[in-house]
């Protein structure tokens, strides 16, 4: 059952999603059913339905977690490297780094939950809505960069990191986002020229 560092019992509704969340992550919202959820939490049944009525409910406040912290990670490694927009779309690749070497990774929450779900469903709307956000984030830094076609910039990084999502699960290599971030230099470097 989920303690909060100091050891006080966490309330029920954060005990629920934090459990769900790792199971959610690590198996997928398809492969863990609600009485795991139950289970793992230490909750009561009632308890769940009245904090998640549905089972989408809760793969929704997941989603809501997953894009807090990883478009948290993003912003915070873009804004490690200073103002300069053309240096932050370079150095969020190193949130990357960091995803990559995390102790259970499983590639990216988004991509994983929208691959179980049909187009149309809230759900699948939901991780569309997360990969927008973040690309349109990614068009404004490339317009304050002085890209001549910061969406089509934004789509291109954006390509890249989901992709460097993907591999950091399919081949474990320690290189790949030390790789992405040398093409997404590239990028940059070709539709910002420096002034």
């Amino acid at each position: 059952m989920a303690a909060a560092a100091d050891g006080v019992r966490q309330p029920a509704r954060e005990r629920i999603l934090d459990t769900a969340f790792q199971l959610f992550y690590a198996h997928g919202p398809r492969g863990v059913g609600v009485d795991t959820v139950i289970a793992e939490s230490g909750v009561a049944k009632a308890t769940l339905y009245k904090h998640f009525p549905r089972k989408d409910d809760l793969v929704l406040a997941y989603l809501d977690r997953a894009d807090q912290a990883w478009f948290g990670q993003l912003r915070a490694a873009a804004r490690a490297s200073g103002d300069d927009p053309r240096e932050q779309m370079v150095a969020m690749f190193d949130a990357l780094e960091s995803a990559c070497r995390r102790e259970g990774y499983h590639g990216c929450a988004f991509i994983n939950t929208a691959a179980e779900r049909a187009d149309g469903s809230e759900v699948h709307a939901r991780t569309v809505e997360h990969k927008t956000v973040v690309r349109a984030w990614m068009a404004d830094l490339a317009r304050r960069a002085g890209a001549a076609a910061p969406d089509d910039l934004a789509r291109q990084l954006s390509l890249l990191l989901d992709g460097g999502l993907a591999a950091g699960v399919l081949d474990a290599d320690p290189a790949t986002p030390a790789a992405a971030k040398a093409a997404a230099r590239i990028l940059v470097d070709t539709a910002c020229p420096a002034a």
